[in-house]
């Protein structure tokens, strides 16, 4: 399978949890997280707060949170195509932490 690289150039903060991202194509996506704001990692950005402290990782070239969550360029940029799929695992990651914590 075939994985495109790209680059997040700049973002905005446009609604709660949804930010408009432009890559390097000059192409630009805006994206609402809450579907996939569940789990370990991307849980802890549904505390609004922390959600926008995002910034744009100059070495990954993508945006970043202090607790370490990314998203893959690739996936920012073609987010409607995976947007369903990661909802799905990112909220059957949640249900797995509830019923072993």
């Amino acid at each position: 399978m075939y994985h495109e690289l790209f680059r997040v150039t700049g973002f905005q903060i446009v609604e709660e949890y949804t930010l408009r991202v432009q890559f390097d194509d000059g192409s630009e996506q805006t994206i609402d997280f809450r579907p996939v704001l569940f789990g370990q990692m991307w849980g802890p950005l549904r505390d609004l707060a922390f959600f926008n402290q995002v910034r744009l990782d100059p070495e990954a070239e993508t945006l970043v949170w202090p607790n370490g969550a990314d998203f893959d360029p690739e996936t920012l940029r073609n987010w409607p195509k995976y947007r369903e799929n990661l909802a799905r695992r990112a909220q059957s990651w949640e249900n797995s932490t509830i019923a072993v914590g």
